[in-house]
C-alpha cells in the first residue's frame, strides 16, 4: 500500500485523516497472467490502481481480439465508462502479466467522495489520467504510422514490453503479427 500512498503524495496534499479514509476502502487484489477482470457484458464496479504488472482492454472479435489499451505500474485501470454509468461493459479487461491491484468499489469511492477532502481530487486525478491516456491512443491512431505506435509503447515502458505477447501489441498498433515482425526486423 505504500506504493499508492506514495503516488498520491507525490500528486496531492494527503492528510492522515483522508489518508485512512481512502485506504480504509482499498483492497489488494493479486491475480495472475491471463486473469479476466471483467468480461464483456458484466458492469465495472472496480476503480484500481496498479502496483504491479500489466493489464490490457480489449474488445472480443469472431477473427480475434482488438487490444485498445495497456496499463502499467503506478497508473489506474477500469473498464471507466461502464464504472462511471454502472451499466455493461462492451470489453473484456484481463491481466497479461502477474499483477497488484488495490481496488476501490464504486459505492466505496462515493463514500470516499462524501467523507475526504481530498477525494473529489483523487476521482479527479483518476478521470484525468484516464481520459488522457484515451485521447492521446486516439490522435496516435490518427497521426502516427504503426511503426511510430510501436516505437511510443516501447519508449514508454521498454521493461514491461516484454512481458506483452506480440500478438496484443500487433493488435494494439493496428497491424497484423507478420508487419509487426517486419517492422521490429527493419528497426533492430
Amino acid at each position: 500500500m505504500e506504493q499508492i500512498k506514495t503516488y498520491f503524495e507525490s500528486n496531492f496534499q494527503l492528510s492522515e485523516a483522508d489518508w485512512s479514509i481512502f485506504s480504509s476502502k482499498l483492497t489488494r487484489y493479486e491475480c495472475p497472467k491471463k486473469e479476466i477482470l471483467l468480461h464483456v457484458g458484466e458492469t465495472e464496479n472496480h476503480l484500481s490502481f496498479v502496483e504491479k504488472g500489466v493489464v490490457r482492454l480489449y474488445v472480443p472479435k469472431e477473427d480475434g481480439e482488438l487490444t485498445f489499451a495497456f496499463v502499467f505500474q503506478d497508473a489506474f485501470v477500469s473498464a471507466y465508462d461502464s464504472f462511471l454509468t454502472q451499466s455493461p461493459s462492451p470489453y473484456v479487461v484481463e491481466t497479461v502479466a502477474d499483477t497488484i491491484l488495490w481496488r476501490l468499489t464504486y459505492q466505496d469511492l462515493q463514500t470516499v467522495y462524501k467523507e475526504s477532502g481530498i477525494g473529489n481530487l483523487i476521482g479527479r486525478k483518476a478521470s484525468e489520467e484516464l481520459f488522457l491516456k484515451k485521447s492521446q491512443r486516439e490522435l496516435s491512431l490518427l497521426q502516427d504510422s504503426a511503426e511510430e505506435r510501436y516505437l511510443k509503447l516501447f519508449t514508454e515502458r521498454p521493461e514491461l514490453i516484454q512481458h506483452i505477447p506480440l500478438k496484443y501489441i500487433a493488435s494494439y498498433i493496428g497491424i497484423t503479427p507478420q508487419a509487426l515482425s517486419r517492422i521490429r526486423s527493419r528497426i533492430s
